[in-house]
């Protein structure tokens, strides 16, 4: 044997570190002589996340409403000027001074788009979950009772659906006077019949399952049974719907303040906002920056409700 195979020299850091590597890894593989299992790798902190929630739409949509959600929370608090405030020059483009510019009684634009976040998106947040307790316990109570009460409610269910959902939301505002609280209250009438009929669905699925007339041979009485064991099997697919409806319960009351239905100036709110800049065309920062709002809000909870759908369906869920 040659002098040159006998001393290889020395093995550069570079090998060491891959040699190192490939020797850990080939250790964690081996099976334990003991027991003959193989150790399982610890999972990093990213692939410990759902692969729903990876995706570049889901990632940058949980941080839009997250961002939002922090203003609304704060908005007063981190707004540089009084939103109702009047004591600028009106119509200043964008600017240093003013990044959004001023609207036509020079009130800052940025401030009042902060300010508006918590009106329209907690407003939005109120709506659905009004709307999801009402059509959740209308559903879960027809489903599992069955017969006349069963028709009773789906028959007043059709009869709301029956009429296109912003003109019904309209003509009830419109009936009630134009203020926040009718806007509310009339979009809460025509948005609970889809959590009903969503709900009703899926109970008529679970009342004759096992587990539910095991409960029910125990002696659990009719509400004891719906708690305990039909509703939380409903939660699931409720609460994706529910995410979902953010962003379109945002749209719908914007569209009845923008219709002047809904909020009333001088309040901050982005369908009002919009609304007073139409009459100022020229002036285009009036509108396209509630518009941007409302547009992103709506955006981020769709891609949020589709991360979510896709979490509560086992067979979307690949590594």
């Amino acid at each position: 044997m040659s002098e040159k195979a006998k001393n290889p020299g020395p093995i550069s850091p570079v090998g060491s570190a891959v040699k190192a590597r490939a020797e850990a890894k080939k250790a964690k593989a081996t099976p334990d002589p003991v027991t003959g299992l193989t150790p399982v790798r610890k999972k990093s902190l990213w692939h410990r996340i759902p692969p729903s929630w990876r995706t570049p739409f889901a990632i940058v949509a949980t941080i839009v409403a997250a961002a939002w959600i922090v203003i609304a929370l704060i908005g007063p608090a981190i707004a540089p000027h009084n939103p109702l405030a009047q004591d600028m020059t009106p119509f200043q483009g964008p600017g240093a001074g003013h990044i959004f510019g001023t609207d036509e009684l020079g009130r800052d634009v940025f401030s009042r788009v902060i300010a508006g976040a918590r009106v329209s998106i907690g407003l939005a947040i109120l709506l659905v979950c009004m709307s999801t307790t009402v059509g959740t316990i209308l559903g879960t109570v027809a489903g599992f009772f069955g017969k006349w009460v069963d028709e009773v409610i789906m028959r007043f269910t059709d009869l709301v659906m029956a009429f296109p959902t912003v003109i019904l939301a309209m003509v009830i505002a419109a009936a009630l006077g134009p203020s926040l609280f009718n806007a509310v209250l009339a979009a809460l009438v025509v948005s609970w019949p889809q959590y009903a009929r969503t709900v009703r669905s899926m109970v008529l699925s679970l009342r004759g399952a096992d587990f539910v007339s095991s409960g029910r041979l125990l002696g659990y009485g009719p509400i004891r049974s719906m708690r305990r064991d039909v509703l939380p099997n409903v939660v699931g697919p409720t609460l994706v719907l529910s995410s979902l409806d953010i962003g379109t319960s945002a749209l719908l009351l914007s569209g009845l303040s923008f219709l002047g239905l809904g909020a009333k100036p001088p309040s901050p709110e982005w369908g009002s906002m919009i609304s007073e800049a139409v009459k100022h065309f020229d002036k285009w920062w009036l509108g396209i920056f509630p518009g941007l709002a409302l547009l992103t809000v709506v955006i981020s909870f769709n891609f949020l409700g589709d991360a979510l759908r896709d979490s509560f369906d086992p067979g979307t869920e690949r590594e």
